[in-house]
């Protein structure tokens, strides 16, 4: 009997989006926040090698936003609350297709420009995908807490 109940808790559990924004959110900021920064702070880490290491890693994690994002809108329509969340959900597609279509192809254009021991042209890219981040990252925290308010 008791096992019924925890399986129907889990079920439930599942169902609820926050989930889904919370583990997405402690992935970007474990790579944007910390990650990123702490690879230009090592002393044995040069700064082309700091660059192409951030060139994969940001196309990787890009990748696993998409699969995110993806299992966040099925999660969202599954929840019943899809008219509550749509909205939001969107903003966060249209933030993860920007930066993985537009901004993160010129930044790693970027990168190799200066691999080759060359000086970019000035650009925002990288002050516009900053921002996206820390927008994306707003928008899970207040998804996740509201996906938490609504199951009390």
């Amino acid at each position: 009997m008791h096992y019924r109940l925890v399986i129907q808790q889990i079920i439930k559990a599942s169902r609820n989006p926050a989930w889904v924004c919370f583990t997405w959110l402690g992935m970007t900021i474990g790579v944007s926040m910390l990650a990123t920064p702490m690879r230009f702070m090592a002393e044995s880490i040069t700064r082309p090698v700091a660059l192409d290491v951030g060139r994969v890693v940001f196309a990787a994690l890009n990748k696993a936003e998409l699969l995110a994002l993806v299992l966040l809108l099925l999660v969202v329509r599954v929840s019943g609350r899809s008219r509550d969340l749509w909205a939001w959900s969107s903003v966060l597609a249209l933030i993860v297709v920007a930066q993985g279509a537009w901004l993160i192809p010129e930044l790693a254009a970027r990168t190799d420009i200066i691999l080759a021991g060359a000086a970019p042209p000035p650009s925002h890219a990288h002050a516009i995908y900053a921002t996206l981040e820390l927008a994306k990252m707003a928008v899970l925290l207040y998804l996740g807490g509201r996906s938490l308010a609504d199951c009390r």
